[in-house]
Parts: structure tokens; sequence; C-alpha cells
């Protein structure tokens, strides 16, 4: 498995939650499982205590071979003795810098050579073990960053003995994010410009490694169902779903899940109180927590929590829109994220009007994440996308109800209150459709009634707590998918 973050290494977004969590689970089911990944800045140094030097690659690169000094580690199962091998690479040039991507909002602008000699040092290192011994079945690549090794496989790796039985698979967690160059850097790539075509990794004229992943790729992913279909359709697709619409046999949603282990209320050490769903008591010490650390008055009234970047994709413009009319209710919100400057200002705006109603921190702590997740009554995920989201699902094991737009994964994991699910015990939270702000207003007040008949509530926090929302049942979906990546000839190899 190959992926540009992972935690606990390195982490930007939810990507990396899946990709320190997944491999685990993977093994635990039996699977040998290797995670390749940067070695970012050599400063994070206890986030690599323990790894070792494994050895040198020399990697072939067009502007000439560049060594890749590999450090081996293991990622060890918080409460388990499982764990596995992982290999970071390191070439500092490119890897020991402040940021994953960028910074100060802009891109490296050698992300292409980067994430290329990531790629290539993948195929290197994987012909290396196949000399030592062991040879994977299954390349499982991640996002745009990684898209390359599918296209090395099929091209400059055809063929090679350690490649033989090697079958990739490709996952997009946000279609949004393509990896777009000019079409002066395609050479960077190693490829021949036999393969800058509008049926390989051209795309309006310029180079898009995901894509190239697409074309690529034996298999492919996305996480969830729902998201799976939507990226078939131009509103979804960012200019690629004809590409996948071609695809569509080879593609497979899978939810994404979460780590049982690290999201535990009755074994978090950034909570006040633990809690579980047999014993709630723990859960109203954490309200009063979260409410003191915000400087809100401890009051018991409606607790919102919202957790997220602050942008349009995920509707934070609909809470802005909504926030006048929030104010008037007899409520409170705690607000975690980063986003757009207007966004940040126009919330701190509203902190200084609302100082008892809204807590804010513009910023990212993951220790308060946290205890919003658990301090919370209700949590907002307004998305215009969400291709599965993990806060949704943090919340419904934190037995705190969602309020979410029926989008991609949202849509796959939040059961909607109604009469029906309230009576079956089934329901998990508050869905609406339109993302406009009167949607969602409509959506908070049918909550914010809801909350007032406890018998009804509690049907939401025991449904919400007793779903499986756990990464096991994940690697559970992505093992039918590597046997259907094995056992597949439909599409030629070489």
């Amino acid at each position: 498995m190959v992926t540009s973050e992972a935690v606990p290494y390195a982490k930007t977004g939810g990507l990396a939650d899946v990709a320190g969590a997944l491999p685990i689970e993977l093994a635990r089911l039996g699977h040998d499982v290797r995670l390749v990944l940067p070695r970012y800045h050599p400063s994070s140094g206890d986030t690599y205590a323990g790894f070792k030097d494994w050895g040198h690659l020399t990697v072939p690169t067009p502007a000439g071979s560049l060594v890749a000094d590999i450090e081996q580690g293991r990622l060890q199962a918080r409460s388990s003795d499982v764990s596995i091998p992982v290999y970071a690479v390191r070439h500092d040039p490119f890897f020991a810098r402040n940021g994953l991507y960028g910074e100060k909002g802009a891109d490296y602008p050698d992300n292409l050579e980067r994430f290329a000699f990531l790629s290539r040092t993948t195929m290197e290192l994987i012909a290396a073990l196949g000399e030592g011994g062991w040879a994977p079945d299954i390349l499982h690549g991640h996002d745009w960053q990684t898209s390359l090794c599918a296209a090395y496989r099929r091209t400059l790796y055809a063929g090679r003995k350690s490649f033989e039985h090697l079958h990739t698979v490709l996952t997009i967690h946000n279609l949004g994010y393509q990896g777009v160059f000019p079409a002066a850097e395609y050479p960077k790539t190693g490829l021949s410009w036999d393969l800058f075509t509008p049926a390989g990794m051209e795309f309006y004229g310029s180079l898009n490694l995901l894509k190239g992943g697409l074309v690529s790729a034996d298999l492919l992913t996305t996480v969830s169902p729902t998201y799976a279909k939507e990226i078939q359709e131009p509103q979804y697709g960012f200019g690629l779903d004809g590409v996948i619409r071609e695809r569509r046999e080879s593609l497979v949603g899978v939810v994404n899940g979460i780590d049982m282990e690290v999201w535990n209320p009755n074994a978090d050490p950034y909570l006040a109180a633990p809690y579980s769903v047999s014993d709630l008591k723990g859960k109203q010490s954490c309200k009063s927590a979260l409410q003191v650390e915000l400087g809100l008055p401890v009051r018991d009234v409606p607790l919102i929590g919202i957790v997220s970047r602050l942008t349009s994709q995920k509707g934070l413009d609909l809470v802005a829109a909504i926030f006048p009319d929030l104010m008037t209710l007899d409520i409170q919100v705690a607000l975690l994220g980063t986003g757009d400057p207007a966004s940040e200002a126009l919330f701190r705006s509203f902190h200084l009007r609302h100082p008892d109603k809204l807590g804010l921190l513009i910023g990212f702590d993951e220790g308060l994440a946290h205890r919003i997740e658990a301090g919370a009554d209700l949590f907002l995920m307004p998305s215009r996308y969400e291709p599965c989201g993990l806060s949704q699902l943090y919340s419904q094991r934190y037995g705190t109800v969602p309020v979410v737009r029926r989008t991609g994964g949202l849509a796959d994991t939040v059961v909607p209150y109604g009469p029906q699910t309230i009576r079956d015990k089934q329901a998990t939270g508050f869905v609406f459709d339109e993302p406009a702000p009167g949607a969602l207003l409509t959506a908070v007040l049918l909550a914010l009634r809801v909350y007032k008949d406890r018998a009804e509530w509690a049907v939401l926090i025991e449904a919400g707590m007793r779903t499986d929302v756990s990464v096991a049942k994940s690697a559970r979906g992505y093992e039918e998918v590597y046997r259907r990546a094995i056992g597949q000839s439909v599409r030629s190899r070489g």
C-alpha cells in the first residue's frame, strides 16, 4: 500500500486516517501488508521513532538517477500485537519541508517530480523485495500522488519477474484533487509520449496524474457507493466523469471506516469523562467541560458541534447564511476549523457578537476535535459533496446526532430520521437534500424539536452508537476488491 500520508506519520486529512488504519485491519485478517510513504521533515523525528536504515535504492528519473534512502519501522495496533512493516522513502530535497504538498496556500512547484519519485521508488522497492523473495499480489495506491504506480506497472515495469503477478488498485478519496500539471512537464514522469493522449494522461491540453491512474489501474475504488455513482455525473466528475463512466465496471465503492480504538468514548484520553452506549452519564460531563473550555456558559441547552474546513465544499457558507437565525435560538455552537480567510473572518465576527453562544477556535486541535464530538448534542455536516466523510462516523460512535446533506458517504452512513425509521429504532441522524440555507435550517429546526423528546433522542443516540462504523468493515470490503483484482482476466496484462 502506497500513500502520500498516513497517521501517525503525516496527516492533512481523512486520507491519512484511512491509510494508517486500513493496513492494520487487513493484517488482522491475515494479509501480509506493507506500507510505503514519504519520509517527511526529519525534525519530526519522534514520529519515526524506532525506524532504522533498510538500505538505499538508485531510482531512475528523467533528470538522472537519484538515491532514495529507505528507513524501515513498524506500524503497531494500539491494543494488540498486530503490526506491519513501514517503508519511509527519504530524499530530503523532495520531502524535508514544512508542508506535505505546499505552504502558505500554494502548492510546491515541483510536486510532479516529488510524487513521480515516490511512485518510481515504490516500484524499485517492490523489485528489491522480490529479489529477497517477497512479491506482492496487490499494489494499492491512493489518490493522484500515487497514480503513476499503476501507469508504471503497465509500462516501464511490465514483464519484470517481481511484477508478473502484481495487480493494481487505485482509490479515489476526493476527485476534486487530480494532480494537474502543464503538458511541458510530462517528460518528468519518465513515460513515453504515446501515453499523452485523450485516452491516456492528457487532460484538456494538460497532464493529469489521476487520470493516468484511472485508465491504468486494474480496479478502481472510491470511498462510498453513492460517491461512486456521483462521480460518473458532470456535477461531481470534475471533468473526469466520462473516463470514470468508461471504467464503471471496474469501479467499486467501499465505505470508509474509523479506528475504533482511537475513537472510543469509553477510553478516549482526550475526554473529561468516559461513557458508553450502556452508560451515558459521562457524556454530560464532556459537554460541561467543553462549554468551559470554549468559554460558553455551562447550561443545559442544545450544543451543536462543527469540525470542518471552512469552505463552500463543506457547506460552511450555508452555516454562515443561517447563523443569524441560529443565534435567535436558545442553543450553543462549538466550531473548530480553518479555511478561506473570508470565512474565518466572518465566523470570528459572529464570535465577537455572540461570545456566549459561539465557542470558536480557528485552527486545528486533535484533542478538541474529540471533545467536540463527545460534548456536542448535534453535529453539522452540510457538505455540497462528500466522498465519504469521517466526522459523521465519529459522531455516531460518540452519541452525537449528525445533521447532514444527502450526498456521497453521508447518504450511505446516516439513516434519516422519519416515522418509520424512528419506530424501527434505525434512525441515526437528520438528512436534507438541497444545498441551500433554507433546507439546512429546516433540518436543524427539526433536530432541535426532536431533541426535546428525550425518548426519541435516546433512540437516535443508541442506534448511532450501535452502528458498525469500523475500519474492520472497510477492510472486509477491500478483501473482496483484491480477490476480484487477482481473479479478473478482462483487462490485458502487459
